[in-house]
């Protein structure tokens, strides 16, 4: 049957809705500034209609944004949305070349780019229509100057259906070229409902949350949820991430949800600042990106109290796969060990094996999902499509098993598994292990060639302040708590293990670490 209607909602009506609803509630803080709903909605107006009258933007362009957090990155998304644009946030810790692999495979037409990125902008602007400065007029015009033009002017709300695009959400590239999700008003729309109600149910314009999270991704998405139901968001004036400043923002705005990941919680938690400011209006503390480890989730909620949310889900499905909200986070008891929670409202899990066969209960496979989260597909990419996609079901490349509740657990990537003496080893269920020693802040396992077994595990270890654990105390606290092949041949002690633009421990870039190390004269 014929749909009688695609049509949808546009994104940016979530924005106009709160500045009709609140429009003196505070909708931006930061430092000493605040924007109300009804003031940001004039520069988001008024920003629309100058790339619309002036720029030629249409519905359909590509707006690159390159930037750190700040207010302009947040209304550039609004305007962009308004007009039926796609909003293209960079990796703003990339380099020149990497945003010009943004603007090429995006075909952009136009680059907002913060003073900060100079050469940034000089090595795209080739590619580009127009490029817009943010507190510069050295390269464009300046993004403040623009809109103080154009104030009192607006755009027409662009038409949408459930298909257009409105973001392209680059992956973090772990595996060549980042490439480019296509998110769309339809889909962002049924992933603001699910996030507001499965991760910080009861949220209203009575909220506030504290950014702490590039909004070019994650965090993006999460504003999204406080923009639909007319909360504040806050951001931190420190150029660089800074846990006494987070905290004490956290008491002053009296916070009540935080997104992050858990490489930052963890840093959050064990600073001493977190004694020193008030943190009971938090309500949700949501970790995603990566799973976190036992110990740290313990001390994290000894810290912090009932207010911890897992969800897993990679940016292809905009975090909707699996929530663990606070009711099952426990620090005295772990009913379900390694478990990253259950499916998502409207998301269907199944754990399939290499040929797309169903795995039953407790079987290690590959975690592949459908539902309304699930992306459009890669832009410009049918190889990647077909790829990612199997009889419609997007496949994660995570590795995992689900338990008769329906409970998942995430073994690791497809790409962390490696094979000694015929049998395969997930690094996670054994970094985990290692942490319960104590003595450890972080650890990753990676597998290497070996001439008798195929390959063996490397435990690299990074110790915690004040603490000097040998290689064979880390192997004697593991030898009873797994099997003897699981057992890593090597352990080295790092003093910090590399971590990607987002915070998180990757197995490519701790690999790449390791072989550097090898191959130093």
């Amino acid at each position: 049957m014929t749909p009688a209607s695609t049509r949808t909602m546009n994104l940016a009506q979530f924005a106009v809705q709160s500045a009709r609803r609140f429009p003196d509630r505070d909708a931006l803080i930061r430092g000493d500034k605040r924007w109300n709903w009804a003031g940001l909605m004039t520069r988001v107006n008024a920003m629309a209609h100058a790339l619309q009258t002036e720029y030629g933007v249409q519905k359909g362009d590509r707006i690159v944004v390159q930037s750190t957090n700040c207010n302009q990155m947040f209304e550039s998304m609004l305007a962009c949305f308004t007009l039926g644009a796609v909003w293209v946030p960079a990796n703003f810790r990339g380099m020149p070349d990497d945003l010009h692999w943004i603007v090429k495979s995006s075909g952009a037409v136009g680059l907002i780019c913060h003073a900060d990125f100079p050469e940034h902008a000089a090595t795209c602007a080739p590619d580009l229509r127009f490029t817009i400065g943010i507190d510069t007029g050295k390269f464009g015009r300046d993004y403040d100057q623009i809109v103080t033009a154009s104030l009192g002017h607006s755009a027409a709300m662009a038409s949408v259906d459930r298909d257009d695009p409105c973001w392209f959400f680059y992956t973090s590239g772990t595996t060549g070229r980042p490439k480019a999700s296509v998110l769309t008003h339809g889909q962002m729309g049924f992933v603001v409902t699910n996030h507001l109600c499965d991760l910080m149910p009861g949220t209203t314009q009575a909220d506030t949350s504290l950014v702490v999270a590039p909004l070019s991704h994650g965090a993006g998405v999460h504003a999204l949820n406080l923009i639909a139901r007319g909360a504040a968001s806050v951001l931190p004036t420190s150029a660089k991430f800074d846990p006494e400043e987070i905290w004490q923002l956290v008491q002053t705005h009296r916070i009540t949800n935080i997104f992050t990941v858990p490489t930052i919680l963890k840093l959050l938690t064990e600073s001493e600042a977190v004694d020193r400011f008030d943190h009971t209006s938090l309500r949700y503390v949501i970790y995603a990106g990566a799973p976190m480890y036992r110990v740290d989730q313990v001390h994290a909620l000894n810290k912090l109290g009932p207010v911890l949310v897992q969800y897993f889900g990679l940016g292809e499905v905009t975090g909707n796969i699996t929530v663990l909200p606070p009711s099952e986070h426990s620090a005295t008891h772990d009913p379900r060990p390694g478990t990253c929670g259950y499916a998502r409202t409207g998301i269907q899990i199944e754990i399939q094996s290499p040929d797309g066969t169903a795995l039953p209960p407790g079987e290690t496979g590959e975690i592949c999902v459908i539902g309304p989260a699930v992306f459009a597909g890669y832009w410009d990419n049918p190889r990647a499509n077909e790829k990612a996609f199997r009889d419609g079901w997007f496949r994660t490349g995570d590795l995992g098993h689900m338990d008769e509740a329906g409970y998942l657990t995430i073994t690791g990537r497809e790409s962390d598994m490696y094979i000694s003496g015929g049998s395969n080893i997930y690094p996670r269920e054994i970094e985990d292990k290692i942490l319960s020693m104590g003595s450890l802040a972080e650890v990753a396992i990676i597998g290497i060639p070996d001439p008798k077994w195929g390959e063996v595990g490397v435990a690299i270890c990074v110790a915690k302040p004040g603490k000097s654990p040998s290689a064979q105390q880390v192997l004697d606290h593991l030898e009873p708590l797994v099997a003897s092949y699981k057992m890593p041949r090597q352990i080295e002690f790092w003093d910090a293990l590399p971590k990607s633009a987002y915070g998180k421990i990757t197995k490519k870039l701790v690999r790449e670490a390791y072989f550097d190390r090898q191959n130093r004269p």
